[in-house]
């Protein structure tokens, strides 16, 4: 690797487009509309569990999703029964998502925070348990995200793919992007979690990172599975120790908007 070159590289990549101006087509816009920390988590959650598939589709979804929240999905969802939810997203449909799933992760959600106070505080407890089914010790974070993930399932109707487990081998894209959004802060990433640093973070890893990824010689593995995401992430730590995903958001615009291409990078590795 040629560690300072890529830096180089990456650093002005950073500077070009970590820029609220290339958010859009992107479902962390959504955020944006929620200054309160515990209608930011929910709202959140919704949108990355629902980031998968054509990008017009993930915002018409996403937007389909919250409108019945806002404008405080924190309060909604306090007040909210199961069968108040079925009848509020009746024919919901996103993919291979539907109303069941959406309303399980929506009932979740209101039990973790009613148990637990917020999502953020059920992750920080995962964190801190010694024992998880799948453990990594440079990455304690996977403790965390097998917690939230397991609370939020937690009930006879599961939200099923919305809320992958790592255990499975799943790399938790959507889950670490999530996380990414609510843990750094900076031009487009609003944070407001506390108790997790950025050096704890895992790359979101989709078909355009993964991509990219080999091409920089991050990885040479062909599935982008937790492993594969564990490897790439490392990789980055060794660019940025402290801040791993820094350059996700940058990255990732080659690929989603349309004026991008991921073959426009070069990196000269």
């Amino acid at each position: 690797m040629n560690k300072p070159k890529i830096e180089r590289n990456l650093e002005k990549l950073y500077k070009l487009y970590n820029k609220k101006k290339y958010v859009h087509p992107d479902p962390l816009e959504f955020l944006y509309s929620y200054k309160n920390i515990k209608d930011r988590e929910i709202a959140g959650l919704i949108a990355s569990s629902l980031a998968y598939g054509n990008v017009k589709q993930i915002l018409k979804s996403v937007s389909k999703a919250l409108e019945p929240l806002s404008p405080c999905p924190s309060a909604f969802l306090k007040n909210a029964s199961y069968n108040l939810l079925e009848k509020t997203y009746k024919n919901f449909k996103h993919r291979f998502a539907d109303e069941t799933n959406l309303v399980a992760l929506l009932f979740g959600i209101k039990k973790v925070i009613k148990e637990f106070g917020s999502l953020n505080q059920c992750f920080c407890e995962g964190m801190e348990k010694t024992e998880s089914f799948f453990n990594n010790k440079d990455f304690p974070i996977i403790k965390g995200i097998s917690f939230l993930a397991e609370n939020l399932s937690a009930q006879k109707n599961k939200p099923g793919h919305l809320i992958p487990l790592p255990e499975k081998g799943s790399a938790c894209k959507r889950m670490n992007l999530f996380l990414r959004w609510m843990i750094r802060k900076d031009a487009v990433d609003p944070g407001g979690w506390q108790g997790i640093l950025p050096s704890d973070l895992i790359i979101p890893l989709d078909t355009h990172m993964h991509n990219i990824s080999l091409k920089l010689g991050f990885t040479k593995r062909k599935t982008p599975d937790i492993k594969t995401a564990f490897e790439i992430t490392a990789a980055f730590k060794v660019i940025n120790s402290k801040d791993p995903v820094k350059y996700d958001f940058a990255l990732t615009r080659f690929g989603i908007r349309d004026e991008m291409s991921v073959n426009d990078l070069n990196f000269g590795v």
